[in-house]
């Protein structure tokens, strides 16, 4: 059995971290090892357990969340820090992501979105500079002319392989689905990056199902 991804879950409301724990450690492949309720708990507990991804809250009372990520960052080497936030404001985000999160993602996602962002920074490794990141549309940039762009830009290859990054499979389990290798997966997956102007994987998922939605 393959080892469990260790995650750590930062959130001063009780009700909403626990059912966030109760959600996923239905996943076998997932273990919350340790919870917090504050930045300083959340830094001591990251030492203590050695998690693999923590799970950090934006808006709790007294916390300054790129301070936070950063000792978690200088503490614990190899950390993956995914913040899960209400908060879509523009330069919180960008902040954020300054101060070296693996992944920004907005409350409203879905449990697998959720669960596909843990596996996907963990595989991705503390190399790789890409990062996940799913807000609604206005959260990043001010509102402006809808794009051009469409799904219809994809060619038909390139959807199959969105469909199957929309169920969190890696390049190489796409590969065998779609009988092609490995290396052909990754260079549909910079040509379906470009045509949609996207920075992860979750995110060029989550544009290519809004420019569907705008199209019909």
């Amino acid at each position: 059995m393959a080892e469990q991804i260790r995650v750590l879950l930062v959130d001063d409301h009780t009700l909403l971290r626990e059912a966030l724990r109760d959600a996923l450690v239905t996943d076998p492949g997932l273990a919350v090892v340790a919870e917090a309720n504050s930045g300083e708990s959340a830094v001591r507990l990251a030492v203590q357990h050695r998690p693999q991804v923590v799970l950090l809250d934006v808006e709790m009372p007294g916390h300054h969340a790129p301070t936070t990520v950063q000792l978690l960052l200088e503490n614990c080497p190899g950390i993956h820090v995914i913040i899960v936030s209400m908060s879509d404001e523009s330069e919180t985000v960008r902040q954020l992501l300054a101060a070296g999160v693996s992944g920004y993602l907005h409350k409203s996602v879905n449990l697998p979105t959720l669960i596909a962002a843990i596996r996907s920074v963990v595989q991705q490794g503390t190399m790789s500079r890409s990062v996940l990141v799913s807000v609604p549309r206005e959260g990043l940039t001010a509102p402006e002319p809808p794009r051009a762009a469409a799904p219809g830009v994809l060619s038909p290859r390139e959807l199959e392989v969105l469909a199957l990054v929309a169920k969190a499979l890696s390049n190489r389990q796409i590969a065998t689905r779609l009988g092609i290798t490995e290396g052909t997966v990754k260079r549909h997956m910079r040509n379906i990056f470009g045509k949609l102007d996207a920075v992860s994987r979750i995110d060029a998922v989550n544009k290519a199902a809004a420019a569907s939605d705008q199209a019909g």
